[in-house]
């Protein structure tokens, strides 16, 4: 089993759904964990159950798409834990519809989550890593970056460059010792689609779309996560792990 004793963690977009197991899988490994999301509630009652079993965690309310923002939650997690090992880039929104009637702004906004956000806690925690000499980045993107997917066009578009900007900084960062990898899920079971699985009729649409005919369960995307999170993927940058049940190979 991967350990991440003495390690710290940082995972955006960390309130609820993948964000949240994510952040569970490593303060269970053993990691310190940041957790950042727009909204604070939901991030004091994951630090309240992560110290009530032992673990550590800090909860630090950020909109990453603003750059002051990204530098407060770095600012913090250093001062908290006094490094930072890990970054999971897992802020994300989705928004669907025609393009012809996708507002400019809208487009933005998906772009802006998606894309820029992970720019912009990459370069806030930059520093560190390369004076530090090591680290790990998990970019977490989309097997829609991988297929056409009609009504997607901002979604696909903002993970597609998730995938070219994790390459480049593998390439950039690998000399100093920082792995920079990328998680492309499919459909998982979580909270967020709870509505969508409870409606028979759109579960089994949703399902036919995928070779294994199921969704996947969060811990299946964990184990991975925790590998690019830990030493064993010291040789390994530039990648993107697809985890999808065959979606994005039909």
């Amino acid at each position: 089993m991967t350990t991440l004793e003495g390690k710290v963690a940082i995972v955006t977009g960390a309130g609820r759904g993948l964000g949240r197991s994510m952040a569970r899988a490593l303060a269970g490994a053993g990691a310190a964990v940041t957790v950042a999301a727009r909204t604070g509630g939901e991030l004091d009652s994951f630090v309240e159950q992560t110290t009530a079993s032992g673990g550590r965690a800090l909860a630090v309310p950020a909109d990453v798409t603003d750059e002051s923002a990204a530098s407060r939650m770095v600012e913090a997690t250093i001062a908290e834990f006094g490094r930072i090992d890990v970054l999971v880039n897992n802020s994300g929104i989705v928004a669907s519809g025609p393009l012809v009637d996708q507002s400019a702004a809208e487009w933005d906004r998906v772009i802006a989550t998606n894309l820029r956000g992970t720019y912009l806690a990459t370069k806030a925690v930059g520093g560190h890593l390369i004076a530090q000499r090591s680290g790990k980045v998990v970019n977490i993107a989309s097997n829609f970056a991988l297929q056409g997917v009609a009504g997607h066009a901002a979604y696909s578009a903002s993970k597609a460059g998730v995938i070219a900007f994790t390459r480049s900084m593998a390439v950039e960062w690998a000399r100093h010792g920082i792995q920079v990898n990328a998680l492309a899920p499919g459909y998982f079971a979580t909270a967020l689609n709870a509505e969508l699985r409870a409606d028979p009729e759109a579960l089994a649409k949703v399902t036919r779309a995928i070779p294994a005919r199921r969704m996947g369960e969060p811990d299946e995307l964990e184990s991975w996560l925790l590998l690019l999170s830990g030493s064993a993927s010291d040789f390994m940058t530039g990648e993107t792990i697809v985890i999808d049940g065959g979606q994005s190979v039909r």
